[in-house]
């Protein structure tokens, strides 16, 4: 599990820890370099805001929390670095699958 995230996100969002895919080379031989890689869409939750609020005013329930592993929409949310570690912060209906 990740370490423990300082920052509660906003209600209906979540941050994700990327993890990144260990293959650098394709099945065929060929060497992938780091800058045709594409972004991960696997990763670890490590903070979940309430949920969103409704139109009725209830709130959303959130399906996810911290240490589920998230498949997560390939353009989702906004990339940023907190003490050399990568994160992702993107709408709680970004994610498509979780498991615990």
């Amino acid at each position: 599990m990740a370490k423990k995230f300082d920052y509660t996100p906003a209600p209906g969002r979540v941050v994700i820890k990327p993890l990144e895919e260990e293959q650098n080379v394709t099945p065929g031989g060929l060497v992938i370099p780091d800058s045709a890689k594409e972004r991960p869409v696997l990763g670890e939750v490590v903070a979940v805001g309430e949920g969103r609020l409704l139109d009725n005013g209830e709130r959303a329930p959130v399906f996810v929390k911290p240490g589920m592993k998230v498949l997560y929409s390939k353009y989702a949310g906004t990339e940023f670095k907190i003490g050399g570690d990568e994160y992702l912060i993107c709408r709680d209906d970004d994610i498509m699958a979780w498991r615990e």
